[in-house]
């Protein structure tokens, strides 16, 4: 019988964790998280006002319900936690589905100020992620700087334009509720360095900015005009040409004074976060133009928008996992098809799936293709890793490291622990938002 373990319980990872139990009969799979909750980004990167996105929780609960596939929370591989060598010799193969777990930076001066986070920080704050910074991140702002073009940075900016009524219905963690239900912040601008025919975010995302009851949307017609493309979005793909339209349709709107302003502005790179009393009061930008190649030139124009809150969302990286090879440059593992390489050469029972294996690229549903290259390769190595004799359970193998997993029951002992949470402040559901929570809620205590 082929034993594996799958590292990590996102979508990359159950997708793996079912493309091997409905090809091979004999399987059993192991899902390990470091949380003691399963779906990874899914519940902690998904916004919590996305509740159609977010039931994709259900399709994977029914792969990790699966009886020949196991989830073992609280189980941290690398270093301070299970060797990757160790977890080698418990199973048959390993695959890795470790996401990108942390954020490219910008580079530039005072990006380090109290004000300044990344967009990802934001995120696992109002998802509830138990290593969350306790910060209220909107404390004392007014205006707000989203840097970025792309679905997070859109997400992050509807979070911030929300009102209480549109929020408190989520699964929003009581302490983030509370203190957006307080903020000050009234302008939001979101800040691409290119043209909006090179923005990331897909149309209906953007087009949700506009349905927003508390808020309305800012573009200088002007600046639009200032993207080659805008002349002839015809000759686009669909999405850019769509969210042109999108976007020349805003332009065209007179202001009817809402209580938050959101301001989409392009062809504005950051130069430099400028301090005020300590902390972020401002983002200086050069204003760009196109180069005719895709890319953008400074034109030597500057611009100052008022900021005490500043969230960078410029991409995701994958970070090195102790025990496994790293290619630094691509922030990825070296794999062929999914199998990990070592020195060029093939490691045997070792493969990656996901963002750790491609790159932070595509949507929720890429990660289908990707785990099933994954799983075809990992099968067809099947008939000479099974030959391997294993020491018997692995749980029994984890425990002797003094790692207790959290199984299944421990995780729907954390949801209904999240129910009566949410019930006792008249909510729906609302998460646990720290680890000491979240493990007494598995172990059953009150």
């Amino acid at each position: 019988m082929l034993r594996v373990a799958v590292v990590g319980s996102g979508p990359s990872g159950v997708y793996t964790a079912q493309g091997l139990v409905q090809q091979d009969p004999g399987v059993r799979v192991d899902v390990l998280d470091r949380l003691p909750c399963p779906y990874g980004l899914v519940r902690y990167g998904v916004a919590p006002d996305h509740e159609k996105i977010k039931s994709l929780q259900n399709t994977l609960r029914t792969v990790l319900e699966h009886e020949r596939v196991r989830f073992l929370g609280g189980v941290h591989i690398g270093s301070g936690g299970v060797p990757a060598a160790r977890l080698r010799e418990l199973y048959h193969a390993v695959v890795y589905c470790v996401g990108a777990a942390t954020d490219r930076h910008l580079g530039i001066p005072g990006e380090q100020l109290p004000g300044s986070f990344s967009a990802t920080e934001f995120v696992s704050w109002y998802s509830a992620h138990p290593d969350a910074a306790a910060d209220s991140f909107v404390l004392g702002a007014r205006s707000a700087v989203v840097i970025g073009v792309g679905n997070v940075a859109v997400d992050v900016t509807r979070i911030l334009a929300r009102g209480a009524a549109e929020l408190s219905p989520t699964d929003m963690p009581q302490p983030a509720l509370t203190a957006l239900t307080a903020s000050r912040v009234t302008d939001i601008h979101m800040v691409g360095r290119r043209g909006p025919a090179h923005a990331r975010f897909t149309t209906k995302e953007l087009r949700e900015l506009g349905t927003l009851p508390e808020a309305e949307v800012i573009v200088d017609p002007a600046e639009l005009a200032l993207d080659p493309a805008f002349a002839d979005p015809a000759a686009l793909p669909a999405v850019p040409r769509r969210n042109i339209e999108v976007l020349r349709g805003w332009a065209g709107r007179a202001p009817r004074g809402a209580a938050r302003r959101i301001r989409a502005r392009f062809f504005l790179r950051p130069v430099e976060l400028l301090a005020d009393g300590g902390r972020v009061g401002a983002v200086r930008f050069e204003r760009t133009a196109p180069d005719g190649r895709g890319g953008v030139v400074g034109t030597g124009r500057y611009e100052e928008i008022e900021a005490q809150l500043v969230l960078r969302s410029v991409g995701y990286r994958g970070v090195p996992l102790e025990g496994l090879p790293f290619d630094a440059e691509r922030g990825t593992v070296p794999q062929s098809a999914g199998r990990v390489l070592r020195g060029g050469a093939v490691a045997p029972g070792e493969y990656v799936a996901g963002w750790i294996k491609r790159g932070p690229t595509g949507v929720i549903g890429t990660n289908r293709p990707c785990a099933k290259e994954t799983v075809t390769s990992l099968l067809e190595d099947a008939a000479a890793l099974v030959r391997r004799e294993l020491p018997g359970d692995p749980v029994d193998g984890l425990r002797a490291l003094g790692v207790e997993p959290v199984e299944w029951a421990g995780w729907q002992a954390i949801e209904r622990a999240e129910a009566e949470l949410g019930a006792s402040l008249g909510r729906g559901v609302v998460k646990l938002p720290d680890w000491e929570s979240l493990r007494a809620a598995a172990r059953g205590v009150p």
